[in-house]
């Protein structure tokens, strides 16, 4: 019951499709206009890379170059590849895809951030090889649990894999791709550093049917759960070996922030109990010691006292966090708190004092962040307030006048007199630019509702695609959470299946579906059974509005069908 009544709001998010009318129209905001100045800065900054950067990882936008910053993986073109889709540009997206299959090889002798290789490398890859299909890519037999990408981000997964192996199942923060663990390691590793495997690992795991990328994530996660203090908060950093807190600093910010988010997301993405459990109970605590006047500042995690009286940039998650379990009212009040930091700014600053309304000596910078723009994305989805398209206007406004450069975007190191930094971090592209287009754009496919989707069939059944509810991952790489489904079976047991399929069809061919087939017509009969099951397997079904009720399955004689959760129902009669 618990779960349905937080799960509810989002699937009425995901329901709702009011038209963008009256507010933004009455404040004369011209969405189409910003949708297409953020698609201008995007080209701006990914063009400059390609011609300046690229193969390094980054963009040193003032100096025109290159430089690697996480592992040396190209990884501007990574987390852009997405984008790109969201877009609407095909035709680069399949481009990428070949450069990265060719260019990208995770087996060097480089130290590489666990946390940041698995939000970046293998969140990117595994929504790009999802999106793929959507985007034209002509993908082999046995999409979606096969396919080149799917295999680089499970290379990927498994370079981070030793990091694990810890007395108390939490990772360590760096790992050697080529070496594993550094004996020298320190095992001092952020919250959210351990917390923040969930949307990645399970989908691996239920893609691959290789159940370890999951089994990791959940034990890291039990195990910040088993350590949280007596009045049910965590601190800010752990020792992986011992347990003991190192840093007893609670809050929602840095350090600890997409624990939280990966709590929620995970939960909606896997329907698990257990984890939306897990995080309601964080948030009564976090109420209770963290909440002033929709302010959340920093507390000590055994006490309760207040040790830092500041809000800090990447703390602008929450309201878009609030949103997906339907507290739609706090949400909206803590972003106006932190949309007035904004407006004081014309940018958020990586601390801000609550109490002084200013700054905090050396974190005046603004790196181009995307959190509060995803908040707002995610509540102008579920209230169409006005006030948040402002937000998305006011930002592609500062950023353009304060950190655009002939070589792309850089860094702002101090708002107070807007002096620049040389860097531009792939987040950029990403996550700030998208969630900016995405507010701009209410009819991207990303925002379905569920009325359009598509139906493929795989060797293990039939499943839904791209019918909306998409997860982000905290890079803004979407993960359909459909298709978790499509590959339910381990892959020792695929052929079995594939005969059960077999056998199925071949029982069939004087039924009739209720689905259409590309290459059928409706209510045709369902001959050539074998092709259908083998050479056929994994073709796209028509992707088509629905005449059903949103968020409802086609009504289907139980006799004449495949589940679309991939098991495979036989007819005796």
């Amino acid at each position: 019951a618990a779960m349905r009544r937080f799960l509810g709001p989002l699937l009425c998010l995901l329901a709702l499709r009011l038209p963008v009318s009256s507010g933004a129209a009455a404040r004369g905001l011209d969405v189409a206009s910003y949708r297409e100045r953020v698609r201008a800065m995007f080209y701006h900054a990914y063009e400059h890379y390609l011609e300046s950067a690229f193969p390094y990882d980054e963009l040193r936008p003032l100096t025109c170059d290159g430089q690697d910053t996480w592992g040396s993986f190209s990884l501007t073109l990574i987390d852009a590849l997405d984008t790109l889709l969201i877009l609407g540009n095909v035709s680069e997206f399949q481009r990428v895809v070949n450069v990265l299959q060719e260019g990208v090889d995770f087996d060097i002798d480089v130290n590489a951030s666990v946390f940041e290789t698995n939000i970046r490398v293998v969140g990117g890859l595994l929504s790009a090889h999802l999106l793929s299909r959507k985007a034209g890519v002509d993908v082999e037999a046995g999409w979606p649990c096969s396919g080149p990408l799917l295999r680089m981000a499970e290379e990927a997964a498994r370079k981070l894999l030793p990091a694990f192996q810890t007395p108390t199942g939490m990772p360590y923060g760096t790992v050697n791709l080529l070496h594993g663990v550094n004996p020298g390691e320190t095992p001092v590793t952020c919250t959210a550093g351990i917390g923040t495997f969930i949307v990645e690992f399970a989908t691996l795991s239920h893609l691959t049917g290789d159940p370890v990328f999951e089994d990791v994530a959940r034990k890291a996660l039990k195990a910040l759960w088993k350590n949280r203090s007596d009045i049910g908060l965590v601190g800010n950093h752990i020792d992986v070996i011992t347990a003991k807190w190192v840093a007893q600093d609670a809050g929602i910010g840095a350090g600890v922030d997409s624990y939280f988010e990966y709590l929620v997301k995970g939960a909606i993405l896997l329907q698990d109990k257990e984890l939306m459990s897990m995080f309601l109970e964080y948030n009564k605590a976090i109420k209770n010691y963290t909440k002033f006047d929709d302010w959340y500042l920093w507390v000590q995690m055994y006490k309760g006292t207040v040790s830092m009286p500041v809000f800090q940039s990447l703390e602008a998650y929450w309201p878009g966090l609030q949103s997906l379990i339907g507290d739609v009212d706090n949400a909206m009040r803590t972003f106006l708190n932190y949309y007035t930091v904004w407006k004081q700014f014309g940018g958020l600053p990586e601390f801000y004092n609550i109490p002084q309304g200013y700054t905090v000596d050396k974190r005046e910078g603004y790196p181009l962040r995307p959190e509060l723009i995803e908040s707002a994305m995610y509540l102008y989805r579920a209230t169409r307030d006005p006030t948040l398209l402002e937000l998305g206007r006011d930002a592609v406004e500062s950023i353009e006048k304060i950190s655009k450069v002939d070589c792309g975007f850089a860094t702002i190191k101090d708002l107070r007199d807007h002096r620049l930094d040389n860097r531009m971090e792939s987040f950029f592209l990403a996550e700030t630019i998208k969630y900016l287009y995405l507010l701009f754009d209410p009819d991207n496919f990303i925002h379905n509702d569920g009325s359009d989707f598509e139906v493929v069939v795989t060797p293990y059944g039939e499943c839904v695609l791209n019918a909306g509810g998409y997860i982000f991952n905290t890079e803004a790489h979407p993960i359909d959470p459909a298709a978790l489904h499509c590959c339910r079976k381990r892959k020792e047991e695929q052929w079995e299946v594939e005969d059960l399929m077999r056998e199925f069809y071949s029982r069939k061919k004087t039924k009739k579906f209720t689905l259409k087939r590309t290459n059928r017509g409706e209510g045709e009969n369902a001959k050539d059974s074998q092709d259908a099951s083998s050479e056929k397997a994994g073709e796209k079904r028509n992707s088509k509005k629905s005449s059903h009720s949103l968020l409802s399955c086609p009504s289907q004689s139980f006799n004449s069908k495949l589940a679309v959760l991939g098991q495979v129902f036989l007819d005796n009669t």
